[in-house]
């Protein structure tokens, strides 16, 4: 019985079939739950009502409910039950028939880095030409002085009516006083203009540092595209982000996140000043997510000596740290580089244009293969969770070699060691991630479904009809029973989940450049698979699963609403899913403006300071 002696009761067999069937479920999900105690104070801090809740819990169960007391769900059901749990103090929430999920996690995007850009560089991911791009530049020159950097982020020649790189050719002209540096929407290359290249020192004559390229153009000279570890050659040079700039680019994310219905993240590769702000936002009560992060590791043994030092003196997960949201989760390791550079280790070769080859590309790994194995064999040792980079096929078979081998050597459960993108995993990849999760809790995909979506059109050229049609199995994860955490590797695609629910079950590329789907559709999912992976999945790999990923008791009231019901609508509406309320631990993060929801009572009655908030 619930705390009011009430269950919610079936109607009479004169109402509607569907009805019927969710006032089944609806009954079936009380029955099933623990009884919820009466709130002590004379009830819950705050009730959901006569809505659609979809609870993600094992059972995929559905209620019209739920109940909150001091940031944690401690009731779900029918609305009559949960009515019965709120006191004269409680905040009440009428949803009016929307539809309510657990708060979406995102289990690999550069929110830091991502939000600094955001905030900071010259903004390019709407460009549609290099002569759009060039105007921009000129633009933001025009308020520098002489000297100062000009940083710059989002360019995809895969969406430019040219379809060829920028090249410091393009930007000398507007530029030729000031070193400017436009990072590719990858992230694993960019282009300098020749005042960046001269101050670098890249001449014809400069040879490719080790993993990395110099691109060049037919005269031989530099044609300011660097690719991998040859950026640093420019980038090492751009003055570091302060201290108060990454904070505001963590909050930056983090708004977005929440009016995006997000409530969790992992993100890969910080550095420790990245560490420092998010743990001053943490103990200021400034993190309104679920944070994760995974220290990048340099390819040095030294590098992760460094990292294990650094790991052994802060909360081990899923412990928390720096006020209760933020964990330090493990290290970030790149095996290979880019499928759209390409630069990704391949077993065949890659494509220009799709069907032709690019003779003796093959890609190259990160770093020398046997330094990282014996990376992954020290953190494995010291218990700490491991996140790989890798894309290409010979990458991931590398990958999930290693991991079989330090868990043989050490059979550990738990350390949830990661592939991160996993693009394109061979037959024997997925059955070593199959085998791992079942034995270790371990060797899980961390995949971004809106890589097919977002830069699919360039990967479609590089990846060629055949490979293509393997980028992202999700359909062989779930017949092999893998499970996934989705992201968005932020801000090589946009930030909002709801963009990888759609490509999931989609898998259509932005621009249709060689067709709407290159990929096929054999390897989509369902809906409801892309949200567990958005989710209960994604928590895993955050080590938040028993606090967050699923609307269940005990677990923190972390809630997105949304203005339609993802289970519903037809897959085209998926990514126009709009967010109208977003709780995190009990208090509300987010409020659309014009939203229907009604929001009414708390302390005494009076609209609550809660409820007012995230406009």
């Amino acid at each position: 019985m619930s705390a009011a002696g009430t269950r919610p009761t079936l109607e009479d067999r004169s109402m509607p079939a569907a009805d019927r069937r969710l006032a089944a479920t609806l009954l079936a999900v009380t029955l099933a739950l623990p009884a919820a105690a009466a709130p002590a104070g004379g009830g819950a801090d705050l009730v959901l009502v006569n809505g659609r809740i979809i609870t993600v819990d094992p059972r995929d169960s559905i209620a019209q409910g739920l109940a909150v007391q001091d940031g944690r769900i401690v009731a779900i059901g029918s609305s009559a039950a949960i009515r019965a749990l709120a006191g004269r103090r409680t905040t009440i929430v009428d949803l009016h028939g929307r539809t309510a999920t657990p708060g979406l996690i995102d289990a690999h995007a550069h929110i830091a880095d991502g939000g600094r850009s955001a905030v900071y560089a010259l903004e390019l991911v709407e460009a549609r030409s290099v002569a759009e791009i060039v105007r921009l530049v000129a633009e933001r020159v025009r308020g520098l002085k002489p000297g100062e950097w000009l940083r710059g982020d989002g360019w995809d020649e895969g969406k430019l009516a040219e379809r060829r790189y920028v090249t410091a050719r393009d930007l000398d002209a507007v530029a030729p006083a000031n070193p400017v540096w436009l990072e590719h929407t990858s992230g694993h290359y960019g282009v300098a203009n020749s005042v960046a290249l001269k101050l670098a020192g890249v001449t014809a004559a400069s040879a490719d540092p080790a993993a990395g390229t110099i691109d060049h153009g037919a005269d031989g000279a530099p044609s300011g595209v660097l690719k991998e570890s040859a950026q640093e050659l420019v980038v090492h040079l751009i003055p570091a982000w302060t201290l108060e700039q990454r904070r505001a680019g963590i909050l930056a994310s983090l708004a977005l996140m929440n009016r995006e219905g997000m409530t969790g993240v992992k993100d890969p590769a910080i550095d420790p000043e990245d560490w420092d702000a998010y743990a001053s936002l943490g103990r200021e009560g400034r993190l309104s997510a679920h944070v994760c992060v995974l220290f990048y590791t340099a390819p040095t043994l030294a590098a992760a000596e460094a990292n294990v030092a650094r790991l052994a003196a802060l909360p081990r997960p899923p412990a928390t740290a720096a006020g209760g949201n933020l964990i330090a989760c493990g290290v970030k390791i790149f095996m290979d580089g880019s499928g759209g550079a390409p630069t990704a280790w391949v077993y065949d070769e890659w494509h220009r244009k799709s069907v032709e080859i690019d003779a003796g590309n093959r890609g190259y790994p990160a770093l020398d293969p046997e330094l990282y194995r014996a990376q992954v064999r020290l953190f494995h040792e010291a218990g700490i969770h491991v996140g790989t980079h890798a894309i290409g096929d010979r990458a991931i078979d590398w990958v999930v070699d290693t991991y079989a081998a330090v868990l043989a050597a050490k059979p550990t459960q738990g350390l949830r060691h990661s592939i991160i993108h996993a693009n394109i995993p061979s037959e024997h990849a997925i059955a070593e991630m199959a085998r791992l999760e079942r034995d270790y809790d371990a060797a899980y995909p961390e995949s971004q479904a809106p890589f097919l979506w977002w830069i699919g059109d360039l990967y479609a050229g590089t990846f060629g009809p055949a490979r293509a049609q393997r980028l992202n199995p999700f359909h062989t994860y779930t017949e092999r029973g893998i499970r996934w955490g989705g992201g968005s590797d932020y801000q090589v695609t946009p930030l909002p989940a709801r963009y990888g629910l759609w490509a999931s079950v989609a898998r259509e590329t932005l621009l249709g450049t060689y067709g709407r789907q290159p990929f096929g559709t054999s390897e989509s999912v369902d809906v409801r698979t892309a949200l567990k992976s958005y989710t209960v999945w994604a928590a895993r790999q955050l080590f938040i699963e028993g606090e967050a990923g699923s609307l269940e008791r005990g677990k923190s009231a972390d809630i997105a609403v949304w203005d339609r019901d993802p289970y519903a609508v037809p897959t085209a509406e998926l990514k126009d899913l709009r967010c109208e309320l977003t709780l995190f631990r009990g208090r509300v993060v987010y409020r659309a403006a014009g939203s229907p929801l009604s929001i009414r009572g708390g302390a005494g009655g009076r609209p609550s300071a809660t409820a007012a908030s995230g406009t």
